[in-house]
């Protein structure tokens, strides 16, 4: 029988709020309810907060408190860093990849159609852009670079720094979407060389419906949306103030047990990796072994369709990437891009390991994803085991 409690394996979807943020906010939805904008001290102590939850972001990037800009997610933040970028520019080139977010890939392509020049880079086999096909890309005609930080179904890093590098100079931009990577290893805008980053709160443990975008000192944006000057004028609009609280907190802690949450999460990761493998003969790693986040873990059951895994473990939470539809269930494009025949990519499931993950946890999941596929004939597929 299933526990009632389904094992929640899915923290790059979203993650639960931490009491401590919600501790936090609660002040900011109660007696602290004034506007940061007035000036009596209702207003005042909600401008403090939000001035203190700036600085835990920015500290936890490496970055100045000036240069954070909150915003209601990720998705408005790469929309903001975008089109922002490209508005009112001479130069007209968007370079960018094939396994970006649509939060970075549908602005793109609304770009391209308005006249803009994009170019997708692809990716190797461990998902990773191609760097020969970027500095090829990247020239005097290129205004934006805009590459993910760490991929959300498989988890792989992208050369951020040295695209910024390459990028630097020729004098183009560069943004990094690390909704996914902030708060599990180390964010550093000055090691990243980037202009802009994007953060989204519910990624790390703060509320959905909140997420900052930095903004390097310098760099001049277009608003998309109009208003009062709130946000330096880049977002306007009377801030979610008990929201950004939770953000700062989120961010705060973060920071303080990046390191040792990083190592216990990739432990268990990695024990979850060798549980599966052990009894699904030919499980496949999408993606590289290096290079990915502590927490993530893609795989490929043969011969048995993940979303089928999946349903025959109902007490596991987790994903596939696939898109469903009435015409039948497609492939990831992410998995796709790095070369897997469509009917091997069908096999994805993704595991993300998040802050609540227990050792038990991750046993009883590789029984019951095991079983699934077992139950599924997906032993009958395959004659022995092929290794990590």
């Amino acid at each position: 029988m299933p526990n009632a409690t389904p094992i929640y394996l899915d923290h790059n979807a979203t993650t639960p709020i931490l009491p401590e943020v919600v501790d936090a906010m609660l002040p900011y939805l109660r007696e602290h309810f004034g506007n940061p904008s007035s000036s009596h001290p209702y207003g005042a102590a909600a401008r403090r907060a939000v001035a203190l939850a700036r600085e835990d972001v920015a500290r936890l990037l490496a970055a100045e408190p000036d240069e954070i800009v909150f915003t209601s997610g990720g998705t408005e933040a790469n929309n903001l860093a975008i089109f922002g970028a490209m508005e009112g520019a001479s130069r007209r080139g968007l370079v960018t990849s094939v396994v970006e977010h649509p939060a970075t890939s549908r602005p793109a392509a609304r770009l391209e159609a308005y006249g803009a020049k994009v170019t997708r880079l692809g990716v190797d086999d461990a998902g990773r852009v191609h760097m020969g096909e970027a500095r090829g890309a990247i020239d005097v005609a290129t205004r934006l670079v805009s590459i993910m930080h760490a991929n959300n179904e498989t988890g792989m890093l992208q050369p951020i720094a040295e695209l910024s590098t390459h990028a630097r100079a020729h004098g183009a931009l560069v943004h990094t979407d690390a909704a996914q990577s902030v708060g599990k290893v180390v964010v550093d805008v000055g090691e990243l060389g980037v202009d802009m980053l994007t953060v989204a709160g519910h990624k790390l443990y703060a509320p959905k419906g909140v997420g900052a975008l930095y903004v390097r000192r310098g760099v001049a944006l277009a608003p998309f949306a109009l208003g009062a000057g709130h946000e330096r004028g880049l977002r306007p609009g009377t801030e979610n103030v008990a929201s950004i609280v939770g953000l700062g907190t989120a961010c705060a802690i973060a920071r303080r047990e990046l390191a040792s949450e990083a190592a216990r999460v990739r432990a268990l990761r990695d024990r979850l990796h060798q549980r599966l493998a052990a009894r699904v003969f030919g499980l496949a790693l999408n993606g590289g072994v290096e290079g990915r986040l502590p927490n993530t873990l893609s795989v490929r059951f043969p011969g048995v369709r993940g979303s089928v895994v999946l349903a025959g473990a109902p007490e596991i939470a987790a994903s596939t990437g696939s898109a469903c539809h009435e015409g039948g269930e497609e492939a990831s494009a992410v998995v796709l891009a790095m070369g897997i025949a469509p009917e091997d990519a069908l096999g994805t499931v993704r595991l993300s390991l998040g802050r609540g993950t227990t050792e038990d946890d991750v046993d009883r999941a590789a029984h019951a994803l095991a079983s699934a596929w077992e139950r599924a004939g997906g032993a009958t597929t395959v004659t022995g085991p092929t290794g990590l």
